[in-house]
């Protein structure tokens, strides 16, 4: 027999086991929870597919069989060699590792961001101050009228609407509040500069309407247990947005959108974490906060305890995570 003829007999006797490739790949790829003998025969398939490669470089190279099959054997690769599907594991290691790192990451933009929403509340205070009448432009009359007469928004919610359906109405509004802090840095981070000095100038306004007519102690006194840790986030998510801005302004990748992309996948990590957190506030908002009969001590614990456990959680150590002794040289 002829080398033409053997190579013209190997092909067709292979021909048919190279059609099946692609539904077992599909299959195998699919598939998280594999039995022994299935893992057997991708590991045979495995073998057999890289003895036919190895043949088909010698004998056809550069031709459109070959190309097929270095494709199937590199993603039959990736399958056999992938890490284990464990959501547990996979959980753990988001919240130990990852977070914490992208938190890092962003610890420069955290400092920055925070003390713009600083500055932006002092000027709101300072503003309100020496100009009371520009209160109608920050805040709405229906609360402007009730601190004039004595009276903050907040009082008497218990009695309005019931601690259950406050607390999800606050939680939605601090996640939407919070994500808008995130999106908007798409706009090259200048959004995301703008609500947060938005919402620190309407703070600070706020807290200085209401010490002009005696009741800055009653919203210190409301906002205490749960504003520790949502303004934290929310200057947390604006963190965040920045980094989507600086993605687009100086991208790391071949194209700002591979930039992009890769930005946004790391932060929204993140923000898995800020919704967690924002969950406890809702909580502590709906049910807590707007109590009269909780005393300001007590505000005091929960608000900077609840902030100790997000600063736990958001290096990690909450999860386990250990800390990373430096080296000492001998």
């Amino acid at each position: 027999m002829s080398a033409e003829a053997g190579m013209q007999a190997w092909l067709a006797s292979r021909v048919e086991t190279w059609r099946q490739l692609a539904p077992q790949l599909e299959a195998l790829e699919k598939s998280r929870n594999h039995s022994a003998a299935e893992a057997q025969q991708a590991i045979e398939l495995y073998r057999a597919l890289g003895r036919d490669l190895s043949i088909a470089r010698r004998i056809l190279p550069a031709s459109r069989v070959t190309k097929a099959l270095e494709h199937s054997y590199v993603k039959l690769h990736s399958i056999i060699y992938r890490k284990p599907h464990d959501w547990r594991a996979r959980l753990l290691s988001l919240f130990r590792e990852e977070i914490p790192d992208v938190v890092h990451q962003l610890r420069g933009a955290i400092f920055w961001v925070t003390l713009l929403f600083m500055l932006s509340a002092g000027a709101g205070w300072w503003l309100i101050s020496a100009h009371p009448e520009l209160i109608s432009l920050l805040a709405d009359e229906e609360a402007i009228n009730g601190v004039e007469s004595g009276k903050l928004w907040t009082d008497g919610l218990l009695n309005v609407t019931p601690s259950s359906v406050l607390s999800i109405g606050i939680l939605s509004n601090n996640i939407a509040v919070t994500l808008m802090a995130f999106c908007v840095g798409i706009f090259f981070g200048l959004g995301t500069f703008y609500l947060i000095a938005t919402n620190g100038l309407m703070l600070g306004a706020m807290f200085a309407f209401t010490h002009q007519h005696g009741l800055g102690g009653e919203l210190l006194k409301f906002v205490t247990a749960h504003g520790v840790v949502e303004l934290s986030v929310i200057c947390i998510a604006g963190a965040a947005g920045t980094m989507l801005g600086e993605s687009l302004i100086r991208p790391t990748h071949p194209t700002r959108r591979e930039s992009f992309q890769h930005a946004a996948t790391k932060v929204s990590r993140l923000l898995v974490l800020c919704a967690l957190l924002l969950v406890g506030c809702g909580f502590i908002e709906g049910y807590l906060s707007p109590d009269p009969d909780f005393p300001m001590i007590s505000r005091v614990i929960v608000g900077f305890g609840y902030g100790v456990v997000m600063v736990a959680a958001l290096t990690g150590h909450l999860f386990g995570r250990k800390r990373v002794k430096p080296a000492v040289d001998s």
